[in-house]
């Protein structure tokens, strides 16, 4: 099957400015009410509302108030990979690299 992955930072941002405010309605929060308790600006959380635009310590301070912020703990958890073989294990072990590379 054909994995298509149509998301774009652009489209991400619609999403969590969209989810954000729908968990602020659900804890019957007010913009001003999320915003003295998570120490965040009323500007900031209505540019953010509005255009996705925000600071990520902001981000994270929004989402401890709305009880999201162990979501972030997922992001570029490594994967983990299924080895079926010594082989395997060598090969991963050989190849895997401590620094990047400019390409």
């Amino acid at each position: 099957m054909l994995n298509i992955n149509l998301s774009t930072p652009s489209s991400v941002l619609d999403e969590l400015k969209y989810r954000y405010k729908e968990k602020r309605l659900e804890l019957d929060l007010t913009q001003e009410g999320l915003a003295n308790k998570s120490g965040v600006s009323l500007g900031s959380l209505k540019r953010f509302e509005t255009s996705g635009q925000i600071a990520l310590e902001s981000l994270l301070k929004l989402s401890l108030v709305l009880e999201c912020l162990e979501d972030f703990k997922q992001i570029l958890t490594p994967k983990k990979q299924i080895i079926n073989s010594i082989d395997e294990l060598l090969e991963k072990r050989e190849s895997s690299k401590k620094r990047g590379s400019i390409k």
